[in-house]
C-alpha cells in the first residue's frame, strides 16, 4: 500500500514534466503518452530508492529519455506525423515550436532539456547517456539550425549543413 501512494506522488508530480520530455524527444502524442506510462512502469518493476527529489526527477528523466530512444529506433522506417496544436506554447511562439520539431530527434531532445527544462549540458547528457561534448554538439547545430529557418523561413532545420560559427540565439 506505501508503495501505491509513492506512485501516485511521483506520478502527480512529474507526470507533466515526464510528458513534455517525451513528446520533445518523440514528437507524437500517443508515443509521448506510452513512455511516460512505460516509465512508472519500471518504478513499479525496479522500486527504486531516492535521495531526495532531484534524484527522483533524474532517474524518471533518465528512464523516460532511454525508452524513447528505444521507441524512435523500432519506429525508424515508420513515417511520424507531428501533432503541434497540443505542444504548449503561446500562439506567438507556434513559429519557434514547428522550428524545434522539424530538429532530428538528438538535436530536439537536448533542446528541449536544456531550454525548456533548465539542465545543464552535464545533466542532458547523463539523462540521455551521451558525452557532454555531444550534447554541446547538438545545441550549437540546433541553434544554427534555428536561426537559419527563423531568419531565412524557406525551409525548416535541419542536420545537413555545418555550422557557420559560434553563434547562440
Amino acid at each position: 500500500m506505501e508503495q501505491t501512494g509513492r506512485l501516485e506522488a511521483l506520478v502527480a508530480q512529474h507526470e507533466n514534466t515526464l510528458f513534455r520530455a517525451a513528446l520533445a524527444i518523440l514528437g507524437d502524442v500517443p508515443e509521448a503518452e506510452d513512455a511516460v506510462q512505460d516509465t512508472f512502469l519500471r518504478y513499479l518493476e525496479k522500486r527504486p530508492e531516492f535521495h531526495d527529489e532531484n534524484h527522483a526527477r533524474a532517474w524518471l528523466l533518465k528512464v523516460t529519455a532511454n525508452g524513447c530512444k528505444s521507441r524512435l529506433r523500432a519506429r525508424k522506417r515508420h513515417p511520424v506525423e507531428e501533432l503541434l496544436d497540443i505542444y504548449p506554447a503561446r500562439e506567438d511562439s507556434r513559429e519557434l515550436v514547428e522550428a524545434v520539431f522539424a530538429l532530428p530527434p538528438n538535436q530536439r531532445a537536448a533542446v528541449h532539456l536544456h531550454y525548456y527544462q533548465g539542465y545543464t549540458t552535464e545533466e542532458i547528457a547523463a539523462i540521455l547517456g551521451q558525452r557532454p561534448s555531444t550534447v554541446r554538439s547538438h545545441l550549437f547545430r540546433a541553434r544554427a539550425a534555428l536561426r537559419r529557418y527563423l531568419t531565412e523561413e524557406d525551409s525548416p532545420p535541419s542536420d545537413s549543413q555545418p555550422p557557420s560559427g559560434k553563434e547562440t540565439i
